[in-house]
């Protein structure tokens, strides 16, 4: 569960993580609060929340169960048997 949280999180501090990169490369300030307007901060918060909404779409999409109906443990004559997906 901690890996897709990461990730996530990742995703949403990539665009910070590289303007400021960006500031550091060209030799600017980058704690200078002309460079963080209020402008440039909302650009990239939108950049962060499209990312995340991409990941959460392709992630719904192409990972997750397989198909079919899912039957959960029980017992059956004594013995546990796991939860399955049924075809």
């Amino acid at each position: 569960m901690i890996r897709p949280v990461l990730t996530e999180i990742a995703l949403f501090a990539a665009p910070f993580v590289i303007y400021a990169l960006f500031l550091w490369v060209t030799k600017t300030s980058m704690l200078d609060r002309a460079w963080w307007s209020v402008r440039t901060v909302l650009t990239l918060t939108i950049i962060a929340l499209l990312l995340m909404i991409g990941s959460f779409i392709y992630l719904g999409h192409f990972t997750g169960m397989p198909q079919g109906t899912y039957v959960p443990a029980h017992v059956e004559d004594g013995k546990l048997v796991p939860g399955r997906v049924v075809q």
